[in-house]
């Protein structure tokens, strides 16, 4: 009896990509540490798409929903910001 094939699909790693815009003017390890209680290497690796062991990884969907209510609410502290000027 022939084996089965099991697709496992792989994290998205074209976070980094996605995000080129902003990478420099965000302060990732602050990202890191106030929405996702993770240092800022971890962060990085998962930008990165590799995981803590140096195999591939990147965001799992839970992850990146995370990452983009993180930077929702950094817009809108920023927003905030701008308008008391």
């Amino acid at each position: 009896m022939p084996e089965k094939a099991t697709l496992v699909k792989a994290p998205n790693t074209d976070t980094k990509q996605k995000l080129s815009d902003i990478l420099v003017a965000i302060s990732w390890r602050d990202i890191a540490r106030t929405y996702f209680g993770k240092s800022s290497s971890w962060l990085y690796h998962k930008l990165d798409g590799i995981d803590g062991n140096g195999g591939v990884g990147g965001f799992t969907l839970e992850e990146r929903q995370q990452l983009k209510r993180a930077l929702c609410d950094l817009s809108d502290r920023i927003r905030r910001a701008s308008d008391s000027l």
